[in-house]
């Protein structure tokens, strides 16, 4: 009986994780134990009263921030600016900020085993590769936006105003993480009035060009045709004289005549 209840006390264990962290449990026999270990948490675990058979990591799993920064311009703005002999036109634009989010605990143990990983410092470099992929995602976002001239919405992101389009990628990306957010510490805006306004007259620009050169290949076009049609007709009176040398003396006695 007594043997029993010490066989009882050091598998009933608490896991000595430090209030706010999370603890993995490892063991030789049975590998990585499906629930994460909160701090001050009771488990049995009979497994645990094999001698250095049972190891836990400990992880914090604190709200973390990444500094980011992009740079970039509308498309073909220095284009639209030369055009209309504005060189002081500036359409570049420049974002400072910083993204943050924590890993979801649930998701800690399938993270941890899945990318094996065995401590905080391999953790931090999992959410770094993370950050990494979600400014990706944003600065893929910004130059999509502007691509299509969604000027409303590009300078709604740069203003800081939260996206759900792009925060809906990026939960369904990375559903293993929690709290995203995305903060804009310093922002330079191009001036997408003008921009809009030089495109278009670019635009028109280049649609008067293409009707006038339309215009001209179609009258080259109906001359070629008209000097083809003239040269075939030329072309079968040669061959019809050729034929028939009489014919001079018909067209001859007709000149006569008149």
């Amino acid at each position: 009986m007594i043997i029993g209840g010490v066989g009882f006390f050091f598998g009933w264990v608490q896991f000595h994780v430090p209030p706010g962290k999370y603890g993995v449990i490892h063991s030789k026999t049975h590998g990585i134990d499906p629930l994460p270990v909160r701090s001050g948490e009771f488990r049995w675990i009979w497994y645990k009263l094999i001698p250095t058979n049972v190891k836990i990591a400990i992880f914090d799993l604190e709200y973390t921030k990444f500094n980011i920064n992009f740079d970039s311009t509308l498309p073909s703005g220095s284009t639209y600016a030369s055009f209309a002999g504005i060189s002081t036109a500036d359409f570049s634009w420049n974002l400072k900020g910083e993204i943050a989010f924590s890993l979801n605990p649930q998701h800690l143990v399938n993270v941890t085993e899945t990318n094996n990983l065995s401590d905080q410092n391999e953790l931090k470099a999992y959410l770094d590769r993370i950050s990494k992929d979600i400014e990706l995602i944003i600065l893929r976002t910004l130059v999509s936006v502007s691509s299509v001239d969604d000027s409303a919405r590009i300078e709604s992101i740069l203003s800081g105003t939260p996206d759900t389009q792009m925060e809906q990628e990026i939960k369904t990306r990375f559903p293993q993480i929690s709290d995203f957010t995305l903060v804009i510490q310093s922002v330079k805006i191009p001036d997408f009035v003008l921009y809009r306004q030089l495109r278009m007259m670019y635009e028109e620009f280049l649609t008067r060009q293409r009707e006038y050169v339309t215009s001209a290949f179609g009258r080259r076009a109906e001359n070629h045709i008209e000097a083809q049609l003239r040269f075939d007709e030329l072309q079968r009176y040669g061959e019809l004289l050729t034929k028939y040398p009489i014919l001079l003396e018909y067209m001859q006695l007709g000149l006569d005549n008149q």
